[in-house]
């Protein structure tokens, strides 16, 4: 009898005392604050673009995929002019997937790239989503030809002053990604973009290596 409530004894001190320890523990656990992400997606549907665009449009919902249910997904379409088809949840894939099927139709007149109109509507989109909370992520699917309209063009010489100053002004976790377009093109973007943005918050992958960067975009992000 003596020998059975030592043992009792003992087992209720040792669970007296591993409660503590969890308590204590859980006490000082500092649980991330979630912060949620708005991913602007800019695609190239112009007609110099069609042999992967099929690829882009997946890469997208992939994307969307990795997203929090909290997030936000916003897509343009970029051809000679860039517009808004898309601004809502990411989880919602069929809508997403509709939207890009119905406004990416072989046009064989839709000749242009106006990459520099689209970015900056995905800039004050990021500024507007930034003020809100959001972690802003602006990501280009296409091969960064220069067509049509200069003046609707990337101005590559301004462009990392440009991001420079969002980025010191207003957006200090800016994250940007050019997926898909030539080595060379890419190669540039990095040279010109990773003294203002860094290693973590550029991302630049052809199509052999775009499934690692998107692993790359998700943990960038949080993801």
């Amino acid at each position: 009898m003596f020998r059975r409530t030592l043992i009792l004894s003992i087992l209720l001190i040792l669970a007296v005392l591993v409660g503590k320890f969890l308590v204590y523990g859980i006490s000082n656990i500092k649980t991330a604050e979630f912060k949620p992400v708005v991913s602007i997606f800019l695609v190239d549907v112009s007609a110099s673009n069609r042999g992967l665009l099929n690829k882009q449009k997946q890469t997208i919902l992939k994307m969307a995929k990795k997203l929090d249910s909290e997030d936000t997904a916003i897509i343009y379409v970029v051809s000679e002019k860039a517009y808004l088809i898309y601004n809502g949840k990411p989880n919602k894939i069929v809508a997403m997937r509709e939207a890009l099927d119905d406004q990416s139709k072989y046009d064989p007149k839709a000749y242009g790239t106006a990459y520099g109109l689209a970015l900056k509507k995905a800039v004050g989109d990021a500024l507007l989503y930034k003020a809100e909370g959001y972690r802003p992520a602006i990501i280009i699917l296409g091969d960064l030809e220069n067509e049509g309209d200069i003046s609707k063009q990337i101005n590559w010489k301004l462009l990392p002053e440009n991001i420079k100053k969002v980025k010191e002004k207003y957006i200090p976790d800016l994250s940007l990604v050019f997926l898909y377009a030539h080595p060379e093109k890419l190669d540039n973007v990095r040279q010109l973009l990773v003294p203002v943005l860094g290693e973590k918050h550029l991302i630049v992958a052809q199509e052999e290596n775009v499934e690692q960067s998107i692993k790359k975009f998700s943990e960038t992000i949080g993801r």
